[in-house]
This record gives structure tokens, C-alpha cells and sequence, in this order.
């Protein structure tokens, strides 16, 4: 059996136990030939909803044969040893999902498919139980004690319940993983299985010239008169919908309107909520994704093309300049120092008098670039058309001029400064009076004036 059917038969398990049809579930669940650890888990937990409790011990066994790191897999055998009155047994698993967290607070299972939460204080919860159930009370309390320190969420009070049931040496009810949840198939992977057609439908193909006898698939064409000197934008972004948007962040929907995405992806924003929820296009997908998830991106064909040229010309040199972000500027090589820092700081928006430059020379390390360098000593650094240099602000700016963001301000082009309220933002510049320069959270922009306030000396 495939990978494709294998996805198949899981997608559909997966939504007959979401329509109500447990046992239509398990039984595509078991006709898969070749089952992965997260197939032997659902197993597993179907045969725990039908109260078999053998069936279940065994599938996952099957399930840590096939992932010996899977925590939640341990917990819920843990569960199934405890409901068969193998304490020991139950204990040794608790303790084995506790060892697999490898001192985190939390498992989120939801990046694997499965929504769940396994916490470190649940499992001692757990632990806590399998002891009492031990007649090892003082044991108990001690994995309780442990369990409180770990607690990370208000909801998670049956952990004092739990607490109070230990020094009454009395019992308690198990932490158990929720019935209704199974691990699902990756949607990217569900998705790419629908019938794509590629070659799309037939057209009869004829030439337009009067008494063409030519029957190929590329007939005469008359010629065309007054041709263009500038090439058209491509029909692909003259057709788009919306404007072009770059994904910051991976997201993954929790609803059927929300839209799975990753960073590097280009999306097409319809419009925007004042919910801060955008309705975007990506691959012929609509849905929905959280907007500061997104970046506004331009799209110009010219800019595109003559920075194609310029960086493909021999004569010049491609410098790369790190700094709070990477920059790249062609130069041609052996250029003044004065000359070279203007070019960088324009492309920065920065003062020139604010940054300094360095380079790195074989074996020497990092060097500051100024007014005494030998620039023939930074471009000798060039190699394979290539140079790369590092931009720092110097300290006299940074203990310049900060300002306190009294409202969020959020772009609305690509030259605008995005902050949210209470950040603090680096004065660079005053544009006017209503309109200042600055940089935050490694950006740099302009932003209003009226949104922010001066941050006294003694709070800077």
C-alpha cells in the first residue's frame, strides 16, 4: 500500500469518528496495511471508548514500538493499565511520559495533529494517583508537591483537589486524554490528493490569416505593428485579486475558515477586519489569517527587472551589509570610504554620522571601517564579485531621543514604523512637526507624532 492510500483510508477514518460512526472508524483504522505510530494511537483510544481494554493495551504497544518518544502514547497506556488495576505497570508508564517531556511544562500536540496539551503536572497527577493506589501516600504527595511547582495554568485546579485527596489518604479521579480527539492527517499532504487537472480542456487551434491551410498546434499569426519597448507586467499579477502580503509566521487553522500558511508564502489580502482577521487568497484557497501574521509586500515588475540587471553587471561588486536585518547594494569596487558609507546609510535611512562599518580580514577578525582605513584593504576583501560588511548604530545614537508609543500605530505603507502601545521607540529623525523618524523592533520607519511621548532620563 502507498503513502497516498495510506493518507486516504486515515482522512476518512478520521471523519467518520468526527460524523458520530466510531465503529466505521476503527474498522478503516485496521484495514490500513501500513500503520504508523499516530494510526496504532487512534486505535488504541477507539478501543478505550469501546471499553476494550486488551485491544487498546495492545495497539499501543504497537504504538511505542513504532515512536519510542511518544509521551502522550505512554500516558494513555498508563490510563489503560490503570482502568485494568495494574498499578505498577501504570505508574512505570506515567513515569516513562513524565521522563519524555525532557523538563519541559507542556507537550502541544497540536503541530503533530492531535489537539491536546500533555502536562508535566497532569502526568504527576497521575503518578500521584498509581502511588496512592500503592498504599505509598507519602510518595503521592511528594509527586503533587513536584505537580504544583510545574502548574503553568489557573484551570489546572484539580491538582490542589488531587492534593487534598492524598492527605485524607483518599482517591481521586485520573487525568485522561479527551475521547474525542485523534491525531488527523497533515491537511498540506489531505489537500494535495484532490484531482488537479493540469492540462485543463481542449481548444481547437486555427489561424486567424486568411486562407491559412497550416493545421499545428502554432498557426501564422499576422504581424504586430507599434511592439511595445517595455515588457508587459506578467497576466499572473495582473490578474491577482487583492494585495500581495509575505508570511511572517507559520499558522495553522483551528476552524474550517481559517487558512493553513507558512513563512516565505505570498498571500493575496481581500480586505481586513477590524478583528485584526484578514481574508486572504493563497493557492487558489480563500480563508482567514490573523493579519500581523503578514507583511505588506511590493510588487513591481521594473524594480524587479533593473535590479536584475544592475546585480548581474561584471563591473560591480554585490556588497552585503548585516544589520538589524540584511541588506544588499552593488558598488563598484574601490569606491572612498565617505562614498561607501553615504550609500549604505541612504539605503538604511539612517544618518551617515550615525553608523559604523567593519570588515573581516582573514585571520585578523572584525575591523572598524573610518576616515583612516585604507580602503584598499576592505575591497581586496572581495571574492567571487562578493564583499561583506557589519553595520552598528553607534552608542551616541542609542542613548539619544526615546519615545514611548501611547497608541498602537499599524502601516499602511511600506515606509510607515508598525508599533503596538507601550513600545519603546529609537528617535531617528524628525521629519516635521507632525511626522518623525525612528526605529522599533528592529525596523525602521516614520510614524506621527501625536502617538508617541518622550521617555524621561531616569526611565530610559
Amino acid at each position: 500500500m502507498t503513502f497516498v492510500n495510506t493518507l486516504k483510508q486515515w482522512d476518512e477514518a478520521v471523519a467518520c469518528f468526527e460524523r458520530g460512526d466510531s465503529a466505521a472508524a476503527l474498522g478503516t483504522f485496521l484495514d490500513i496495511q501500513e500503520k504508523n505510530s499516530k494510526i496504532f494511537f487512534n486505535i488504541g483510544c477507539l478501543h478505550l471508548i469501546n471499553k476494550n481494554l486488551d485491544a487498546a493495551e495492545k495497539a499501543l504497544d504497537r504504538c511505542i514500538g513504532k515512536d519510542e518518544h511518544l509521551a502522550v502514547a505512554f500516558f494513555q497506556r498508563g490510563l489503560t493499565f490503570y482502568k485494568k488495576e495494574r498499578f505498577e505497570e501504570s505508574f512505570a508508564d506515567f513515569q516513562h511520559a513524565f521522563k519524555e517531556l525532557r523538563g519541559n511544562q507542556l507537550i502541544d500536540y497540536k503541530p503533530l495533529g492531535l489537539r491536546y496539551k500533555l502536562y508535566a503536572c497532569e502526568v504527576l497527577h497521575n503518578m500521584a494517583l498509581a502511588h496512592a493506589q500503592l498504599g505509598q501516600w507519602e510518595k503521592a504527595k511528594e509527586n503533587l508537591l513536584t505537580a504544583l511547582n510545574l502548574r503553568t495554568e489557573a484551570k489546572l485546579s484539580h491538582i490542589d483537589r488531587g492534593l487534598e485527596c492524598i492527605l485524607k489518604q483518599k482517591l481521586f479521579e485520573p487525568v485522561k486524554v479527551p475521547a474525542k480527539v485523534l491525531f488527523k492527517p497533515n491537511k498540506n499532504y489531505v489537500a494535495e490528493l484532490e484531482k488537479k487537472d493540469y492540462l485543463g480542456k481542449a481548444k481547437v487551434v486555427s489561424s486567424i490569416v486568411f486562407q491559412d491551410e497550416f493545421s499545428g498546434f502554432a498557426p501564422l499569426q499576422p504581424q504586430v505593428e507599434d511592439i511595445p519597448t517595455r515588457p508587459k507586467a506578467p497576466e499572473v499579477l495582473r490578474a491577482l485579486e487583492g494585495e500581495p502580503h509575505t508570511v511572517l509566521f507559520e499558522f495553522v487553522p483551528e476552524t474550517s475558515d481559517e487558512l493553513a500558511v507558512v513563512p516565505g508564502n505570498i498571500v493575496f489580502v481581500l480586505n481586513k477586519g477590524s478583528d485584526n482577521w484578514a481574508s486572504v487568497i493563497f493557492n487558489e484557497r480563500r480563508g482567514l489569517v490573523p493579519y500581523n501574521f503578514l507583511e505588506r509586500l511590493e510588487i513591481t515588475l521594473s524594480s524587479k527587472q533593473d535590479q536584475s540587471e544592475e546585480f548581474s553587471d561584471p563591473s560591480l561588486c554585490v556588497v552585503k551589509v548585516h544589520f538589524t536585518y540584511t541588506i544588499a547594494i552593488c558598488m563598484v569596487p574601490g569606491l572612498p570610504y565617505t562614498t561607501t558609507l553615504e550609500k549604505i546609510s541612504n539605503k538604511l535611512g539612517l544618518p551617515a554620522t550615525a553608523i559604523t562599518l567593519s570588515y573581516a580580514q582573514i585571520d585578523l577578525g572584525k575591523k572598524v571601517i573610518d576616515e583612516n582605513t585604507r580602503m584598499e584593504d576592505v575591497w581586496s576583501c572581495v571574492h567571487n564579485g562578493r564583499l561583506t560588511l557589519w553595520c552598528d548604530l553607534k552608542e551616541q545614537l542609542q542613548s539619544q531621543t526615546h519615545l514611548m508609543a501611547l497608541h498602537s500605530y499599524e502601516s499602511s505603507t511600506p515606509e510607515d514604523l508598525e508599533f503596538h502601545q507601550g513600545d519603546t521607540i529609537l528617535l531617528l529623525s524628525k521629519v516635521n512637526e507632525d511626522w518623525f523618524e525612528g526605529q522599533c523592533n528592529g525596523k525602521i520607519g516614520i510614524f506621527p507624532a501625536s502617538f508617541v511621548e518622550e521617555v524621561p532620563m531616569k526611565d530610559k
